[in-house]
């Protein structure tokens, strides 16, 4: 019975410490998850901007260098006489310049995108115009215009509000939300393109936020598995530690109850200096009276 007391004794003892670790093991976790969670997003932040700028500084070397080699005019490259190309809706078109850009400028393009938090990188000219696009978005037309609108994107015109707005920058890494006709929502971010010194376009990378959702539920499980070890851990511990703590004042309750039966034979002595060592003293002097008492009754 006394053995049930004292290790329900140290149960309670045990899930009160732990309840107090376990609230701020919480706290901290959530602390943590929210910061990292920040850390994360500042970095994918960060990623986009750094990107736009390398695009449009590779971009504007790459028209520079056609410039330079006689591929095309100065005139050409900022050319804004856009042809249409028959049988698209939304409308294609074809400048002066764009048919050399497919092959100048693709591959570079699709190089960014084997970053996979990256969901396109091209670049736009000041009025929204995108010459070549990833290949992603370049699959051959099916015919059907809701596919075709999706998978088929070069060539077109991004002059929607925020299309516009990034095509017209002049920041380095300016940021918007950019909302798709897929219902993705991405973090939009541009930076303006010069060529021989005047502003051409932009360079536009579309990021998804949800790159980094895996992320962020790795670190909370981890942190909640990491959590509940420390948590079981902590109460194992606790019991053993207490139990173990428990053994003296178990002895002092058995020679109290050998005392109460009248049993006054049994002797104890512990060798500490804390509250047990001087409770075992106490009754040392009881049992030292009590014997005393029953000696002189016998006595008389």
């Amino acid at each position: 019975m006394i053995n049930y007391i004292n290790k329900r004794m140290a149960f309670k003892v045990a899930l009160f410490v732990n309840m107090i670790l376990f609230v701020v093991i919480c706290g901290a976790s959530v602390f943590l998850v929210m910061r990292q969670n920040s850390h994360l997003e500042e970095q994918l932040r960060n990623k986009g901007i750094i990107q736009s700028i390398i695009g449009a500084k590779t971009i504007g070397q790459i028209m520079e260098e056609a410039i330079d080699n006689g591929v095309f005019s100065i005139n050409d490259a900022f050319d804004k006489d856009y042809q249409p190309i028959p049988n698209f809706n939304p409308p294609k078109y074809h400048t002066k310049y764009d048919s050399y850009l497919d092959k100048a400028i693709l591959g570079v393009q699709d190089e960014y995108l084997l970053d996979e938090s990256l969901v396109f990188a091209a670049a736009v000219d000041i009025n929204g115009y995108g010459p070549t696009h990833n290949s992603r978005f370049q699959k051959a037309p099916t015919g059907d215009l809701e596919k075709d609108k999706l998978e088929n994107l070069t060539k077109r015109m991004f002059n929607d509000p925020i299309g516009i707005a990034a095509a017209k920058n002049e920041v380095k890494g300016f940021q918007q939300i950019y909302f798709r006709d897929t219902g993705e929502v991405l973090w939009d971010f541009a930076s303006p393109i010069y060529v021989k010194g005047k502003q051409w376009g932009n360079f536009r990378v579309g990021i998804s936020p949800a790159s980094i959702n895996k992320s962020k539920l790795e670190l909370a499980l981890g942190l909640i598995l990491a959590m509940a070890i420390i948590f079981a851990i902590s109460i194992i511990a606790t019991v053993l530690y207490v139990n173990r703590s428990l053994v003296p004042l178990n002895q002092l309750t058995k020679f109290a109850g050998d005392l109460a039966n009248g049993d006054m034979e049994q002797k104890i002595t512990l060798n500490r200096t804390d509250e047990l060592g001087q409770l075992s003293l106490a009754l040392e002097r009881l049992h030292y009276s009590l014997k005393l008492a029953k000696s002189n009754s016998t006595k008389q």
